[in-house]
C-alpha cells in the first residue's frame, strides 16, 4: 500500500483499496487497473508520465493495467479543467496519434506480457451505439449532477457556453469503466469528478465500484504552469538525453521535491536530505536518474561525468538538428524550422520567443530576426542560449 500511496493526490475510499488489494492476495485474482487516454498529442512528456508510473506500480504488484485509447472520447473532448470549450479532434488526427502512444507508453509499462497489460479502444464500443442506447446512457445523470462539476459550474455563471456534447464526456468515461470492469481508475487531480461518475455506473449496473486514484499534475519547467507542450515548458520522454538532461537540471529549486516524489523511486527521506544538503546536487542526482530510465545508465553515467567536468557531452550524445531536404531551399533554411529541429522548442511560437530574445546563434552569429532564413552548411554548431548545443545534419533524400 506504501508503493501505491506515494505521489497520490487522493485514494478514495480508501479502505475499500486495502480490501480489494487484500481480497486479490487472497484469492489469486488480480485487479483490473484502467487508465484512459485520449490521444491528443503524439508526444509524451514527464507529466503524461506521473499516472503512467502509477500504473506500472500497479502491474509490479501482479496488478493488470487496462489501458484505454480514447478515438472514442477523443472526439467529444475532456472539458475537465477548461474555462471554454475544447477544440474537437479528428479521427485522422487521432489515429495518428495513438500509432505513437504504445510505443511510447512501453517507456514506462509492461506492454508485452498479456498478464499484465490490455489495450482496448472505446470508439469500438461507442460506434456500436444507436442513438437510443446513448439516450439511456444519458438518462442515469441529472443536469443537477452534471452542474456540480466545477468547471462546469464555474462557466455556467460566468454565462459562458456549455454545449451538449460536452457533458457526454463524463458518461462515456463512466461507460468505460463498466465495459472494462475496472476495479481501479487512475486520473488526474482534475479528473476526479470523471472518476465518481464512474463509480455510480457501476453501482447502477450491479457491478462492485471502482477506488479512484488521482495523481498531481505536473508542474512544467517554468515553476508555474502545468507541464504542457502548448506552453513550452515539458521534457519530452522521447527527447534526446542530452536536451531532458538541460531541461531537467534547470527546473527550479522548488519543483526538484515534487519530482523526485513524482518521476522517481529514490526514498523521501533521502530525497529531503540531499535538497536541504545542495539544492543543485539534488537536481543533478534527479536528472541523471530520469536519463537513466529513457536512456539507460551509461548514456546517464556520460552525462553526469561531463557536467561536472564542465565539458559538452561527448560526442556520441551530441545533440542534432536534422534537416530534411523540403526544409531547405538553395541551401537557406527558416530559422525557426532550424531551432524546432533541434528539438530545443516544442513550438514555433516558442522558437519565436528563443530567437527574439537573443538566445540563438549559428557558428557565432546570434540570429534576431524570425522570419529570416539563412544559409547553413552540414556539421555547422547551432547554440540556444549557453548549454544547448546542437550539429546540423542533412537527413538524405529517400
Amino acid at each position: 500500500m506504501e508503493l501505491i500511496a506515494r505521489g497520490t493526490g487522493e485514494i478514495f475510499p480508501e479502505e475499500e483499496l486495502k480490501v480489494k488489494l487484500e481480497r486479490s492476495i487472497e484469492t489469486g485474482k488480480p485487479l483490473r487497473v484502467k487508465l484512459g487516454v485520449d490521444p491528443s498529442t503524439k508526444d509524451l512528456h514527464l507529466g503524461h508520465t506521473v499516472v503512467l508510473r502509477k500504473l506500472r506500480q500497479f502491474q509490479q504488484l501482479g496488478h493488470k493495467a487496462v489501458l484505454i485509447i480514447g478515438d472514442g472520447t477523443g472526439l467529444v473532448g475532456d472539458p475537465s479543467g477548461r474555462d471554454a470549450t475544447r477544440p474537437q479532434l479528428t479521427p485522422e488526427l487521432i489515429d495518428e496519434n495513438a500509432r505513437t502512444y504504445i510505443e511510447q507508453a512501453s517507456k514506462v509499462l509492461d506492454v508485452e506480457n498479456p498478464e499484465l497489460f490490455e489495450m482496448r479502444k472505446n470508439g469500438d464500443w461507442f460506434r456500436e451505439m444507436d442513438f437510443f442506447k446513448v439516450v439511456t446512457l444519458a438518462s442515469k445523470m441529472t443536469v443537477a449532477r452534471i452542474l456540480e462539476r466545477d468547471d462546469f459550474s464555474a462557466r455556467f455563471k460566468q454565462q459562458t457556453p456549455i454545449y451538449l456534447h460536452e457533458m457526454l464526456y463524463p458518461i462515456m468515461q463512466a461507460w468505460d469503466s463498466v465495459v472494462v470492469r475496472a476495479d481501479v481508475e487512475l486520473g488526474g487531480t482534475d479528473q476526479k469528478y470523471n472518476l465518481l461518475v464512474g463509480r455510480d455506473f457501476q453501482k447502477a449496473g450491479g457491478q462492485e465500484p471502482q477506488i479512484c486514484v488521482t495523481l498531481p499534475l505536473l508542474v512544467g519547467t517554468d515553476g508555474s504552469k502545468k507541464m504542457s507542450k502548448s506552453y513550452g515548458n515539458y521534457i519530452g520522454i522521447s527527447e534526446p538525453a542530452k536536451t531532458m538532461f538541460d531541461k531537467t537540471i534547470s527546473i527550479p529549486d522548488t519543483l526538484a521535491a515534487d519530482y523526485f516524489t513524482l518521476l522517481t523511486t529514490v526514498p523521501l527521506d533521502e530525497v529531503k536530505k540531499l535538497i536541504n544538503a545542495d539544492p543543485r546536487e539534488a537536481k543533478l542526482k534527479l536528472a541523471l536518474d530520469i536519463i537513466s530510465q529513457y536512456h539507460g545508465k551509461d548514456v546517464a553515467a556520460k552525462l553526469g561525468e561531463a557536467y561536472k567536468s564542465g565539458k559538452n557531452a561527448p560526442g556520441d550524445l551530441a545533440q542534432e538538428a536534422r534537416l530534411k531536404p523540403d526544409d531547405l531551399k538553395d541551401g537557406k533554411v527558416w530559422v525557426v524550422r532550424l531551432v524546432m529541429a533541434s528539438g530545443f522548442a516544442g513550438s514555433n511560437s516558442e522558437a519565436r520567443k528563443l530567437i527574439a530574445g537573443g538566445a540563438v546563434s549559428v557558428e557565432g552569429s546570434k540570429i534576431t530576426e524570425a522570419d529570416s532564413d539563412i544559409e547553413v552548411l552540414e556539421g555547422q554548431l547551432l547554440r540556444v542560449g549557453k548549454k544547448r548545443v546542437a550539429k546540423i545534419t542533412f537527413i538524405p533524400e529517400v
